[in-house]
């Protein structure tokens, strides 16, 4: 595999921009190289400068359901280009999407539209807060909610409900109103309630969680958060930027049969673009200004480009719904990808519906999962065979990987040959 353009636009970059990168995990840290730079996508590939073909598996940690440059997103977005990129005001595109959005989750009533996952959030616990006039919010340990200060929190030592921040940035006094709890362990829960009886405002959770591998929560878990949350007059907040719109058309509140109070939606509702919404109930949501008096507002908010890949993709969906075929294709997948990497490594190939997630050493079953430094050599390992491959996937351990309707069984099949091949030479 040539690189060598990827590799010179990185010492550019390092010169420019902190660490070389916008986003940490594109910096290929932990696989041990700088990273690649890509200049086209299609379907279910990717293309470096220098000229490499890659079957992805990231598909940009998630929103390419479609696989990359559908014809009808990029039909969409080529019609809205010629009209405007940006008017800082009302276009008829957003009410469009808001009720597309609420018809694949018709228990809520209305929905904010966003730029990203991390102003998704913020805004859901910000309105959780003004709603309830509480102050505290429980989140679990393992699970990822965007990069604002409050959120950046782990447990503390020896303390398990005291938070700390986990970024530095971040003081201690912004997040000691972030309460850490077990997923794992329902006790660790009403511990906090007990300790902080009328101080919660919401429970903030990944129901499926999947920025640190693939977990599938207990459907009876979810009950007894649900039930402790209306018991305490607390919320629910599902944070579906990963889940929603791929597990299930309704996500994981579809795949459980949930409905919580809000709902945060990131990744594909807009299609790639960046574009991410906060829903609920009216009377919680009507807390937002201007209606209320908990303030948010974005002048990018609701971008017309974004607003029309998001339109796009959300009807495909609901015309042409692809969950059951995408999701058989990658059971079958992740089945015959854990029987080729068995032949090389002790590994766990865990999978919902269109996510899976490559679990090496012994595996882990407690959340978060313990990820050894061995293990994490390991996957690095495998990262750098699967590209001499032709294969790209999340370089990082931690991450899930993703399937699009545009990963035919053909794709497949010559993805796991060449991969068996390269693992061979090792």
């Amino acid at each position: 595999m040539n690189s060598e353009k990827s590799h010179q636009l990185f010492k550019k970059a390092e010169q420019l921009i902190p660490g070389g990168v916008n986003s940490p995990v594109r910096s290929f840290k932990h696989v041990g190289m700088s990273p690649l730079y890509f200049e086209r996508a299609e379907g279910p590939y990717l293309f470096d400068v220098d000229g490499n073909r890659y079957v992805d598996f990231c598909l940009s940690f998630g929103p390419h359901l479609l696989g990359h440059s559908h014809p009808k997103v990029v039909e969409a977005i080529n019609v809205q280009v010629k009209k405007a990129t940006s008017f800082g005001a009302c276009h008829p595109l957003e009410v469009e999407l808001a009720e597309k959005i609420l018809g694949f989750y018709p228990f809520l009533d209305k929905v904010r539209l966003v730029n990203s996952g991390t102003e998704a959030v913020m805004t859901a616990v910000r309105v959780a807060r003004g709603f309830t006039g509480r102050s505290k919010i429980l989140v679990f340990d393992g699970c990822y909610h965007g990069h604002s200060d409050g959120l950046l929190a782990k447990a503390g030592s020896g303390v398990a409900e005291l938070a700390e921040a986990s970024s530095g940035g971040v003081p201690s006094s912004i997040v000691e109103d972030t309460l850490i709890a077990r997923l794992d362990d329902f006790t660790s829960v009403e511990k906090l309630f007990q300790k902080f009886p009328g101080d919660i405002a919401a429970i903030l959770m990944e129901p499926i969680p999947a920025n640190y591998g693939l977990h599938v929560t207990e459907k009876e878990l979810l009950q007894s958060l649900s039930a402790i949350a209306k018991k305490h007059g607390t919320l629910m907040i599902f944070d579906e930027c990963i889940s929603g719109f791929r597990v299930t058309r309704q996500g994981a509140c579809g795949f459980y049969d949930m409905q919580p109070d809000l709902v945060t939606m990131g990744k594909i509702v807009g299609g790639g673009l960046p574009l991410a919404a906060v829903a609920g109930k009216k009377n919680i949501m009507d807390k937002l200004a201007p209606v209320g008096e908990v303030y948010q507002a974005g002048t990018l908010s609701g971008n017309p480009l974004a607003v029309a890949a998001g339109l796009a993709v959300l009807t495909e969906l609901d015309q042409n719904s692809p969950y059951p075929g995408v999701a058989e294709r990658t059971q079958k997948f992740a089945e015959r990808l854990q029987n080729v990497l068995s032949k090389f490594y002790s590994v766990r190939v865990r999978q919902l519906s269109s996510l899976f997630w490559i679990e090496f050493g012994e595996g882990s079953t407690s959340f978060p999962p313990e990820i050894s430094a061995t293990d994490k050599k390991t996957y690095s390992e495998f990262f750098r065979k699967a590209l001499e491959a032709g294969l790209y996937f999340a370089p990082s351990p931690f991450e899930v990987s993703f399937m699009s309707v545009t990963h035919t069984d053909e794709v497949l099949e010559e993805s796991l040959k060449k991969l068996e091949k390269c693992l061979k030479g090792l």
